[in-house]
């Protein structure tokens, strides 16, 4: 619960539209709104849209496999050496593949809609150090993606 004196993360928020087909692409107060929802710590974050040829691209080169993925997120290191001790603004870039998204939403029955605010989630957390390679790492990050997502209004992506 919050008290008189917590502030509330600030995030600053860009969004690129990369994708041709910009049918069905959230819009950027909900985006901002999904994505401050997620976040715990203030944060600087690109949502970028792209088309299948550059989310293929940037899932081959940066992580090995060659396909285009839903979402990636690419976090940076913001410390800076004049003030070591500074707690650093998050940094990062969040990839979504509108194709993908709306191909997986179609084949899950869910609501596009529903399907890209979890997605964001899932990348504003990626970006804040949540993970999902062991089970035990993956069943913490879902359970705060369902909270989350149910907060928002959203059913549990996961039940």
């Amino acid at each position: 619960m919050s008290g008189a004196g917590d502030k509330r993360p600030r995030l600053r928020l860009s969004v690129q539209y990369a994708a041709t087909d910009r049918e069905g692409l959230p819009r950027r107060a909900d985006l901002r709104h999904w994505a401050g929802a997620a976040l715990e710590g203030d944060a600087e974050a690109t949502l970028r849209f792209v088309d299948e040829d550059e989310g293929r691209q940037l899932n081959r080169d940066y992580r090995g496999k060659d396909y285009a993925t839903n979402v990636l997120t690419f976090a940076y290191d913001t410390a800076s050496p004049l003030a070591p001790h500074a707690t650093p603004t998050l940094s990062g870039d969040i990839v979504l593949c509108a194709p993908v998204v709306a191909r997986e939403a179609a084949e899950l029955g869910k609501a596009r809609e529903a399907h890209y605010a979890h997605l964001v989630v899932h990348g504003m957390l990626h970006l804040q150090g949540y993970d999902h390679e062991a089970e035990v790492e993956a069943a913490a990050m879902e359970a705060v993606e369902g909270f989350i997502l149910r907060r928002l209004g959203y059913p549990d992506p996961y039940r």
